[in-house]
């Protein structure tokens, strides 16, 4: 099978987490930071939260296209993604909570559509085996 490529998307980092990472267009220009105590630096942002932002889109997209697929009215819907960084015994890690609210559909319908959207989305594709990802509907 063939893939053609749609988009790339470029972007450096330096300085690691606490650095500057931005992209190649200058679309994304962001200053990073590790939270203390649970709390961000005000201007920073977290891979995390670029890494949940960007899959909170893309499964966005996939649950519309499941809903034009099945007939169900998805265009009140929202994707949020909740990305941790985790800590074990074995180093760091990275798992995600997907969580879809679907004000139109039933939790049934709901239900139907994130599990669909999780076999279709590109971002679930490249994370499937390889950290937890957890599916919930609102």
């Amino acid at each position: 099978m063939t893939a053609t490529t749609l988009f790339t998307g470029t972007a450096t980092a330096k300085g690691g987490r606490h650095g500057h990472s931005a992209t190649s267009d200058g679309s994304v220009s962001v200053d990073l930071g590790m939270p203390k105590n649970g709390v961000l630096e005000p201007g920073k942002t977290t891979p995390e939260h670029l890494f949940a932002t960007g899959y909170a889109a893309c499964f966005g997209s996939a649950v519309e296209a499941v809903g034009g697929q099945k007939k169900l009215d998805v265009s009140d819907a929202s994707v949020t993604v909740a990305a941790s960084l985790q800590k074990s015994d074995t180093g760091f890690s990275l798992a995600v909570k997907l969580t879809l609210k679907a004000p139109a559909l039933t939790k049934e319908q709901a239900q139907e559509v994130i599990e669909a959207a999780h076999q279709m989305c590109p971002y679930s594709k490249a994370t499937r085996g390889n950290i937890p990802v957890e599916l919930a509907v609102e």
